[in-house]
């Protein structure tokens, strides 16, 4: 039998955020009947979630296979529910792995693999209920939005920085277009692990703040001499976090040291036009493409977190009944940090 948390007082309709690809916005809240766990799983009563570019992507019809669903894969909050072989985990405060099925190779996902929040039901909703190997104990110096910030968007940058970036104390590092999401995380881990960080970002704003937050030096990628700038401030680089691509990826390859790693997330400006081979086999230049990452790099990335007791970027909180707005000011990309929605 489940073992349930004030069986009393747990509603059987909940508020969600779901994708309905004929609808004109694509997203509406609605209300749907409370999930049931299965042998295996547990309900969390879910506090604060966040976005991810993710989310508004798949709003925007950009990813394949596109489903009705309940949106969003990061989430802290409580757990409601469980089976009585789980029943440790009830009132435990908890984030949620977005992996499913990674499988057993470490270098890369398996072909049955997906991300929580489509196809899925994920975490904008009061309600969601996830296997229990998927959660993990909230890191104690963190609050619930902070930590509801940090899983998917800190998983992609641990396994950029780290597993394929290798980066460590001493290293010039760039991480390129650092505003909300992956990003951030990655120039926080970087300057965690003592490299020395460079950043890059279109917003006079940001670039003050990161100054502020101990970067090297920010340049601005709207300008016509940033690379020459850059280069000539750090010399040769070791490691490069991009996520653009686009033809700019052809440049940072010039700004990279002999042995320099190019690690990329993501292509949002498309493919590059020209890359130059010569300079990368003669220097010995190596470029990564990264995805998430494994379980372990999940367990990995909370212990450095908690290690360091370092701190999401939370740019704004919104109240549930506003989370298309949230959905909205991403699109705009503003923020400095991520865009967290408070559920109950």
């Amino acid at each position: 039998m489940p073992a349930k948390l004030f069986y009393n007082y747990i509603k059987q309709m909940m508020k969600a955020l779901k994708l309905l690809p004929n609808n004109p916005e694509r997203i509406q809240l609605v209300e749907l009947e409370l999930p049931k766990i299965q042998k295996g799983q547990v309900l969390i009563k879910v506090q604060h979630a966040a976005l991810n570019h993710r989310d508004q992507w798949i709003r925007e019809g950009k990813y394949p296979k596109i489903v009705e669903a309940v949106l969003g894969s990061d989430a802290c909050g409580t757990v409601v529910e469980t089976n009585e072989a789980d029943r440790h985990w009830l009132q435990k405060e908890v984030v949620i792995n977005p992996n499913n099925l990674w499988g057993d190779d470490p270098r890369h996902q398996s072909m049955e693999y997906h991300i929580l929040g489509m196809p899925t039901n994920g975490t904008f909703a009061e309600y969601v209920c996830v296997p229990t190997d998927r959660i993990q104990l909230k890191p104690n110096h963190l609050s619930s939005a902070e930590a509801a910030a940090l899983p998917l968007a800190g998983l992609t940058a641990y396994r950029a920085v780290f597993t394929h970036g290798r980066v460590e104390e001493g290293l010039r590092v760039l991480v390129t277009g650092v505003g909300g999401g992956v990003a951030q995380f990655a120039f926080q881990f970087a300057k965690a692990a003592g490299a020395k960080v460079y950043a890059t970002s279109g917003s006079e704003d940001k670039i003050h703040k990161l100054t502020a937050m101990g970067a090297k030096a920010v340049f601005n990628y709207k300008s016509d001499t940033w690379l020459k700038n850059l280069a000539q401030e750090s010399g040769p680089l070791d490691v490069i976090i991009d996520s653009a691509g686009g033809d700019q990826f052809g440049d940072l390859i010039k700004l990279l040291g002999r042995s320099g790693r190019l690690v990329f997330y993501g292509a949002s400006n498309g493919l590059p036009n020209k890359i130059d081979l010569h300079r990368m086999f003669f220097n010995q230049i190596s470029i990564h493409g990264s995805t998430m990452g494994n379980d372990h790099e999940f367990t990995d990335m909370l212990d450095f977190v908690s290690e360091k007791e370092l701190k999401p970027l939370v740019s704004k909180i919104y109240p549930f009944e506003h989370i298309v707005d949230a959905f909205n000011d991403m699109k705009n990309a503003k923020q400095l940090g991520k865009l967290v929605i408070q559920t109950n």
